[in-house]
């Protein structure tokens, strides 16, 4: 099991970070260099409880899909997205947001595992947790623009 944690402090309520977390089409801007586009479930807006959104992107020269599903939020503090199908063995990604005097700390905590064995972790140590740090610090950056130019 690989974990990723990552700190993000904001200077915007948590409740506008907390929306923009959980909007598909602010993904889709995030994930633009990778061609994503949601093709099944929630494919637009903001995802809730118990629903699913099916993205399908290019990574490694290679269209791959990913199914999530939302299966826990404490609206405006935590909501969890875990992997239904893809190519993980695992995934589980928790976002929390903690606000003080108006400013908001999001914390990203990803875990996931890789499937095929030693070929798997091997290409997770050299290549993946890199790759899938850089792609939820962009979505950062962008989350954070949005969030603090919001008028």
């Amino acid at each position: 099991m690989t974990t990723i944690n990552l700190i993000t402090k904001i200077n915007a309520p948590k409740k506008i970070v907390f929306d923009l977390s959980r909007n598909i089409d602010i993904h889709l801007n995030s994930a633009r260099q990778t061609n994503e586009k949601a093709i099944e479930g929630v494919t637009s807006g903001l995802i809730n409880i118990n629903e699913t959104v099916t993205w399908r992107g290019k990574h490694f020269g290679f269209y791959l899909t990913h199914k999530s599903r939302m299966t826990a939020m404490d609206f405006y503090d935590y909501f969890v997205d875990e992997m239904e199908k893809g190519k993980f063995k695992s995934f589980k990604h928790e976002h929390s947001f903690i606000e003080k005097d108006g400013k908001t700390v999001m914390i990203d905590n990803l875990n996931y595992e890789t499937p095929f064995g030693v070929f798997g972790k091997l290409f997770d140590k050299i290549i993946l947790k890199k790759y899938l740090t850089n792609f939820i610090l962009q979505r950062n950056r962008i989350l954070k623009d949005l969030a603090e130019n919001q008028k």
